[in-house]
């Protein structure tokens, strides 16, 4: 899909005749994951209604709506624009922040086990049941669908000698995110995630003294750990994993020029979820706390990102990820121009003006009782730039337990 035929657009602009590609902002507890033709006004209305704010759409599939079309025409399209009428027919019905983030909690820490004891059976060479890793990547996507915030604030809390299970559970929880911003159908955004949850299997494989090298590798050891992928592949496929998600998993290291590994794969030789593997991966990769090294600013990453298009990283799906993410990503800490620190709870419409929670002075260097603020409403606030936790000594993870009460 080329990035230029896609355009954000408000529902006040939506008319029959455009084709949506997702819904960017929705308010109320339906959430709508369709996508398709807008045949008529009474798809608007019924968009509205369902408190749709912002959608996405695809400018090359723009069309002329056809006059006296019977109501079956609109069913049978599958649309955008037919909603069920209650909850109950909804995969997922939205929640609070509040209401999922003990619930997400629980789930990552569930996914840090599971991760350990997949590694553990491939270092001892043992096969490992794909079911349970399968289900918890289901559960995941359900988080994601219930109120997508909490998980990717989870994302944030990092343990500096942890960082091989975290970054693969953190890898499916972006993907998860992702896949649904984009339009992805279930089963589609379910095989995403999977395969973020197992796409560095194979580090296991590789030796401590490569694998937690604080330094740059030489060639040599740069040779050794790009055979974590052909390991991960191979463990994959004598756990009878899926074809299709097995080469989702082998082209996280492709790059489109072909100077990537370990095929050397170029543009449409690499498929779309391998592609958004990689750029999830790099983006956590850039991010992470490692015991050698601070991960940098969530909006410098996606900067990084960026300067990789269009040689090394699909451009339009990279563009599709920021704005999936949003220039402040949900969990990520900035500075705000009255001197204050918070972590960004939420997005709103406004790019650069999400809602945080206010909880440290750089002007006294303490933490303060934590304060909510939307600033799309507060304009006596604004963000100065982005910082890392390190920079002031703040232990997000503390901080998370003790103001969001997980």
């Amino acid at each position: 899909m080329a990035e230029s035929s896609l355009k954000k657009i408000s529902i006040d602009e939506l008319t029959p005749g455009m084709y949506v590609q997702s819904i960017i902002e929705q308010k109320g507890s339906v959430k709508i994951k369709s996508q398709g033709k807008v045949l008529k006004q009474a798809v608007v209305d019924a968009l509205k209604k369902r408190g749709v704010k912002t959608l996405l759409i695809d400018l090359s599939k723009q069309f002329i709506p056809e006059s006296g079309e019977p109501d079956l025409s609109v069913a049978a399209e599958s649309p955008v624009a037919t909603p069920p009428e209650n909850e109950d027919e909804t995969s997922e019905a939205r929640v609070s922040f509040q209401q999922e983030v003990s619930r997400a909690a629980t789930l990552h820490k569930q996914g840090k086990k599971i991760q350990k004891q997949l590694l553990n059976a491939v270092k001892q060479g043992l096969p490992f049941d794909d079911k349970v890793p399968r289900e918890f990547s289901q559960a995941l996507v359900s988080s994601i669908d219930r109120n997508p915030d909490a998980l990717l604030c989870l994302t944030k809390i990092r343990e500096k000698d942890e960082y091989l299970l975290e970054h693969s559970l953190n890898v499916a929880i972006l993907l998860a995110n992702f896949g649904r911003f984009i339009g992805m159908s279930d089963s589609e955004v379910n095989d995403l995630a999977y395969a973020g949850f197992l796409h560095d299997i194979g580090k296991i494989r590789i030796p401590d003294s490569i694998l937690h090298k604080p330094g740059k590798l030489t060639d040599m050891e740069m040779n050794v750990m790009r055979d974590h992928v052909y390991y991960g592949v191979r463990v994959l496929e004598e756990v009878k994993i899926p074809e299709h998600l097995v080469r989702t998993v082998s082209e996280h290291h492709e790059r489109l020029d072909g100077y990537g590994y370990p095929n050397g794969a170029r543009e449409d030789e690499i498929s779309q979820p391998g592609r958004m593997l990689a750029i999830a991966d790099v983006y956590d990769a850039l991010t992470a706390d490692r015991c050698y090294k601070a991960g940098m600013p969530s909006q410098k990453a996606l900067q990084i990102l960026m300067n990789d298009t269009p040689h090394k990283l699909d451009k339009a799906l990279v563009q599709q990820f920021i704005k999936c993410m949003g220039v402040y990503p949900v969990g990520s800490l900035v500075k705000l121009n009255n001197e204050r620190i918070g972590m960004v709870m939420a997005q709103t419409s406004a790019t650069l003006a999400p809602k945080i929670k206010v909880f440290y002075s750089t002007r006294g260097n303490h933490f303060l009782e934590p304060k909510d603020i939307d600033l799309n409403t507060d304009t006596a606030v604004r963000i100065e730039k982005a910082v890392k936790a390190s920079d002031y000594r703040i232990d997000v993870k503390a901080f998370f337990e003790r103001c969001v009460n997980i």
